[in-house]
């Protein structure tokens, strides 16, 4: 089966609306230019409770996936990647449609 969310990933980043990694994330949030943020299932839990505290502050939605570090980097061409965030709101809101009806299968 095709996965849908990683292939979409994948062109949000060919279209140069993804951030990859923690760094560039949080700064992003905080000047208010991410719209989604998807972290990995193997995610520390400091990570995660942090971005959580972004997501309450900021009003961001950040979720964690079912899939690895490994999965999301090989989606957008990278070796490993927990922490990515969508910098369009249309792509964000996609993505996360996409999400969500995996979630159902």
């Amino acid at each position: 089966m095709v996965d849908k969310f990683l292939q979409f990933m994948g062109l949000i980043k060919r279209a140069g609306k993804l951030l990859e990694g923690y760094n560039k994330c949080e700064e992003a949030i905080r000047r208010n230019r991410v719209h989604f943020v998807i972290m990995s299932q193997d995610v520390s839990k400091n990570t995660w409770e942090k971005f959580l505290n972004y997501n309450n502050k900021y009003k961001v939605p950040v979720v964690k996936t079912i899939y690895t570090g490994e999965e999301i980097g090989n989606a957008i061409g990278s070796s490993e990647i927990k922490v990515v965030g969508v910098t369009d709101k249309n792509m964000g809101k996609a993505l996360m449609n996409l999400l969500k009806k995996n979630e159902k299968l």
